[in-house]
Order: structure tokens, then C-alpha cells, then sequence
């Protein structure tokens, strides 16, 4: 790719995105730009030959893909000063949460006439695995929507949504790690309850999630069967699933994804 990338904000998420371009050969070190109020934030980016900037208004005179990563209350602040120097060879990649197309083009902000692109990631971003969805504004167009899909292609997957999904996205896969983290230390505790040493039963539990996550990704079968593989008449597994079905286990995950769901929307709608 011969895109140069920068980032406006140059915390975990920039980072993690950037040592991902980076090593899968998207982009070349030299070819990254990156800017944050907290210098030593742009100490990092320099110790992996990446360069970093003084300013916002810099990294867009050096880049062609402006990755917006700053928090949400800043972001029409960040846009504003930017604005001027905006050109029809930039693509704006928004990872603000809750800010959507119509705050980032509005004419305190980016304005109607710049390619833009709101992303929702995820924290496994920070170990090549995020799970994200885009949505694209202003003038961005298809060729915007492949750019994007090959740069989270190599920290993850990205899948294009319309906006009103957005909120969905962000309850399931935005706030899922953290429900799965929940359920890695819930499957340990289980195990040291069960007489195994904390150490063993959470790497146990937290390798079942991993080792069962490629089972979905790589066989493509449906959960309920790949469940029912490993469910023999009368034995260990169906006994535990019968009293995750009396606790309401599923319920508990589909309530937590709509709570988040309905979170997400709500503060959309204050931004």
C-alpha cells in the first residue's frame, strides 16, 4: 500500500493499529505519522521507527489516511483546526465511539465534503485480533470502504454495516471482551473450586475460549451443532449445559448485549 498513514492521537488503540499495519507489510514504518498532547505517548511511536509530529495539523500534511483517535469530546475540536487543510486525497477514519457521520461532517467539525469513515473496533486490536464494523460518509465511496477493510484486515476482521448498526456492533463485539473475560474467569473459578491450581485453570479456561473460537471461525458449522458434538447422551458436558440453561446463561448474554445496545444508542444521541 502507498498510503501514508497518520494517526491524531497516539494512544494503546493507535498504537496497537499501527505495530499491526506495520508487520503484516500494509504500510512501512516510515510511512506513519502520529501526534499526541502527552509526549511520551510519541516517544513510542518513535521506538518503533515510526514518525512522530508535533501537531494535528502536521500529521495531515503528511498523510493520506487521518485515523481520528482522540476521545470523543475532542474530536470536532481536533477536526475544526484541521478542516482547512484537508484535501480530496484524505480519508478520515474515526474510531471515536458514539461519534457519528453526521457530528464528524458537520460544519463545526470535518464538514460534507471529506471521505469519511466511522469505525468500531474492539480491544483485541492489541493482540491482531479485533472484531470491527465501518460505515462510510461524506465522499468516501467503495474505493475508501477496501482501503479501510485491507488496514483492519491485518489486526483483525472489519465488516461494513449501515450506521444504525453501529450501536448493535458496539454491544456485541465492542463490549464483548469484556463478557468473555467474565466467562474466562468464571470457567476458572469453577476450576479452583474444583481443586485446580489458579495458574492451570486460567490458562485452561482462557485457551478453551481461544481453541473454541477457531472451532466457529474455521469449520463455519453452526454453534448449536459444534455444541452438540461435544454433548454424549448422559455424560460431563450435558449435565453442565443443563445447568446453564436452569441459571439462564444465554438469556444473561443476549440482555447484556441489548443493554449495551440501548447504552451505545443513548449516548450517540448526547454527542
Amino acid at each position: 500500500m502507498d498510503k501514508r498513514i497518520g494517526f491524531i492521537g497516539a494512544g494503546q488503540m493507535a498504537e496497537a493499529l499501527a505495530r499491526g499495519f506495520i508487520a503484516k507489510g500494509v504500510c512501512r514504518a516510515e510511512h506513519v505519522f502520529a501526534t499526541d498532547p502527552v509526549q511520551d505517548r510519541k516517544e513510542v511511536f518513535r521506538s518503533f521507527s515510526t514518525n512522530p509530529v508535533d501537531g494535528n495539523i502536521e500529521v495531515v500534511q503528511s498523510a493520506d489516511v487521518i485515523f481520528i483517535a482522540v476521545k470523543p469530546q475532542y474530536v470536532s475540536v481536533v477536526l475544526r483546526e484541521v478542516r482547512p487543510y484537508l484535501e480530496d486525497r484524505h480519508t478520515i477514519v474515526s474510531i471515536a465511539a458514539g461519534i457519528t457521520l453526521q457530528s464528524l461532517k458537520a460544519r463545526d467539525a470535518a464538514g460534507d465534503g471529506v471521505r469519511l469513515v466511522r469505525v468500531m473496533p474492539n480491544t483485541p486490536c492489541l493482540v491482531g485480533e479485533t472484531a470491527a464494523a465501518m460505515c462510510l460518509g461524506g465522499k468516501a465511496d467503495d474505493g475508501d470502504a477496501e482501503l479501510v477493510r485491507r488496514l483492519f484486515d491485518s489486526v483483525g476482521k472489519i465488516y461494513r454495516v449501515d450506521e444504525k448498526l453501529l450501536s448493535a456492533v458496539t454491544g456485541l463485539s465492542g463490549s464483548g471482551p469484556a463478557y468473555v473475560f467474565l466467562m474466562i474467569e468464571a470457567l476458572a473459578d469453577g476450576g479452583v473450586r474444583s481443586g485446580l491450581p489458579r495458574d492451570i485453570a486460567n490458562q485452561l479456561a482462557a485457551q478453551t475460549v481461544l481453541g473454541s473460537a477457531k472451532m466457529v471461525l474455521q469449520t463455519g458449522k453452526h454453534c448449536g451443532a459444534l455444541k452438540d458434538m461435544t454433548c454424549s447422551p448422559a455424560g460431563t458436558t450435558i449435565a453442565g449445559i443443563h445447568e446453564l440453561e436452569r441459571a439462564g446463561t444465554r438469556a444473561a448474554f443476549m440482555n447484556a448485549v441489548l443493554a449495551a445496545t440501548q447504552r451505545a444508542d443513548e449516548l450517540a444521541k448526547m454527542a
